[in-house]
């Protein structure tokens, strides 16, 4: 990618970016590779709350990771999600409702919600409307979670697998997730950020590795580029891959918690 193109790319927002459908060709590769949440994570976000009274509102739900573990928890959950191809993959739960609706325009009643949680979505909202839009469908005592999932660039493995998608992926700034947090830490409309760290990792085989590069919207899935990823992906595994067939690759799960002002 040439600078220039890169330099537009750093320009534009994430919101700005399509992200409502730049999903749908990648449904059946995050169904398949898209990391879980460790249960330490899932613990923390509802720390001292009640989950069989709460009500919470999983907000860019995606094939529902996170909304499922929630309601393994005995939370109810409303999963928004505005990718059809989405919703449409999703395992169901019975705790767990899949609604259409975005991030800036939920449609969700006011004070509708004890908890809103966001698991590795925050990033593609528009931030302004988004956190109005928060404060609105929560209760006074509402509790707000931002969630994602880090690769550790302190393992090897991990850190040249990352390398490679950046490579990639143009040096897309979706790779770049520290500035998506800051429009919550400079909000009027919620207090008090707390942030924690837990360790996850994902074992994998080559199939793996290949389909959890793919199930990210910004790689290409064909080309010259294409072709070159998946060729360092063959050796990254081939390099790392132990007696069993198995890599890993190593997170840190990041949980922004927040209450309302």
């Amino acid at each position: 990618m040439s600078e220039q193109n890169t330099s537009n790319l750093d320009a534009t927002p994430l919101y700005a970016m399509n992200p409502v459908d730049r999903f749908s060709d990648r449904v059946g590769d995050y169904v398949k590779y898209r990391p879980s949440y460790p249960q330490a994570a899932i613990e923390r976000v509802l720390a001292g709350l009640s989950p069989s009274q709460l009500i919470a509102a999983d907000i860019g739900a995606g094939t529902g990771i996170a909304a499922r573990l929630l309601a393994e928890k005995g939370v109810r959950v409303i999963a928004i999600e505005p990718n059809a191809p989405m919703r449409q993959a999703a395992a169901p739960h019975a705790l767990v409702e899949f609604r259409d609706g975005t991030a800036e325009t939920t449609g969700l009643a006011d004070a509708a919600v004890d908890l809103v949680t966001c698991f590795q979505s925050f990033h593609w909202f528009d931030p302004e409307p988004t956190l109005l839009e928060f404060r609105r469908i929560l209760t006074e005592e509402g509790r707000l979670a931002v969630v994602w999932n880090e690769r550790d660039r302190h393992d090897k493995f991990t850190a040249e697998y990352t390398h490679l998608i950046k490579v990639a992926s143009g040096y897309h700034p979706a790779e770049q997730r520290r500035m998506a947090i800051e429009p919550l830490l400079r909000s009027r409309l919620f207090a008090d950020v707390q942030q924690y760290r837990f360790a996850y990792q994902q074992r994998l085989d080559f199939d793996g590795v290949v389909g959890r590069a793919m199930s990210t919207s910004y790689i290409p899935r064909a080309g010259t580029a294409y072709e070159r990823l998946i060729a360092d992906l063959r050796q990254l595994y081939a390099n790392n891959c132990k007696e069993d067939g198995f890599v890993t690759l190593v997170y840190t799960t990041s949980v922004f918690l927040t209450q309302v002002r």
